[in-house]
């Protein structure tokens, strides 16, 4: 039994993480923004040694594109200057960093998948503030920090597309949905249960991609989920960015390679389209127990969210 310390906690992956830990008999702590702020950095100092974690995971960050936009300097001293803090005061104490990053460091401009060492190209401030972050942890954990990188997120809490379109199949006769950015929707059970694997197993520190493997775009993983939930597929309607009025670039693609897994005896996530349909019937119990626990109350989630 090990025991980690998961900032963000109180976020869609922070908590599938802290929960999947005490199931696999770690002790795990999970703190969100309320109970601390990764822009203190005596907060963090005092957290980490009243824990005493073997490994942090840090799921805290600004992930609103929108958000970052509006306040850069927030997004810059929550996802390069906060890390930062992490990852030093992990350096003073010896515990393992493992720091959740995104798709959206690279601009979207391939026609491959992007590699583990392609250079950054981001194309907005979300993107840029999260390559400072990980240099952060590159350069202060070079030994013992672990750069995750993951995209499209969707679990049993937390506002996600996946959960979006549950609810905008029972509202709306159809959606429009963009066809124009292409990513690969991922489980947080697979990326949780990937940390567990790689902690365990020792891997070499450095950049690793928890995807899931394939690639959809929006349009596609909408009519995926209407299907599993014995809807028409035809309902969904196929959109551009332009079209909806998108005026902060977004990666137009953005799938990850996942060659580094390969190269230190791990299999890449399974296929994104099988990750859904064996995660859907929890997705689904959980998004019904949500509406039954509000009353109904409207997700506000974007129907093209950034995760």
């Amino acid at each position: 039994m090990s025991r980690w310390l998961i900032t963000g906690a109180g976020g869609l992956l922070g908590r599938e993480l802290t929960h999947r830990l005490n199931h696999h008999g770690h002790e795990a702590y999970g703190l969100d923004r309320e109970h601390l702020d990764i822009r203190d950095r005596v907060a963090v100092a005092a957290a980490v040694s009243a824990v005493a974690p073997d490994v942090v995971v840090n799921c805290a960050a600004v992930t609103s594109i929108e958000r970052c936009e509006a306040d850069q300097e927030l997004a810059m001293a929550v996802n390069a200057a906060g890390v930062r803090n992490l990852a030093g005061i992990c350096a003073g104490t010896g515990s393992r960093l493992v720091h959740i990053s995104t798709d959206y460091v690279f601009g979207g401009r391939a026609s491959l998948p992007y590699p583990e060492d392609a250079p950054p190209d981001p194309g907005n401030v979300y993107g840029r503030t999260k390559v400072v972050g990980e240099r952060a942890v590159r350069e202060a954990l070079p030994d013992t920090g672990y750069v995750l990188r993951t995209s499209w997120l969707y679990g049993t809490t937390g506002r996600s597309f996946v959960r979006t379109m549950i609810r905008l199949e029972r509202e709306q006769e159809s959606t429009a949905v963009v066809d124009d950015q292409r990513g690969q929707p991922t489980w947080a059970g697979d990326v949780t249960e990937r940390i567990l694997d790689m902690l365990r197993l020792g891997v070499p520190a450095g950049i690793y991609h928890a995807t899931n493997s394939g690639s959809a775009t929006w349009y596609e993983l909408a009519r995926e989920v209407f299907a599993l939930l014995g809807a028409d597929p035809a309902r969904i309607r196929s959109t551009t960015s332009a079209e909806r009025g998108e005026t902060i670039a977004r990666p137009a693609f953005s799938v990850l390679g996942h060659g580094r897994w390969r190269a230190v005896g791990l299999p890449p996530l399974r296929h994104w389209r099988t990750a859904l349909h064996a995660a859907f019937p929890q997705v689904l119990r959980a998004a019904d127990a949500t509406k039954a626990a509000t009353g109904g109350a409207r997700d506000r989630t974007h129907v093209q969210p950034k995760e």
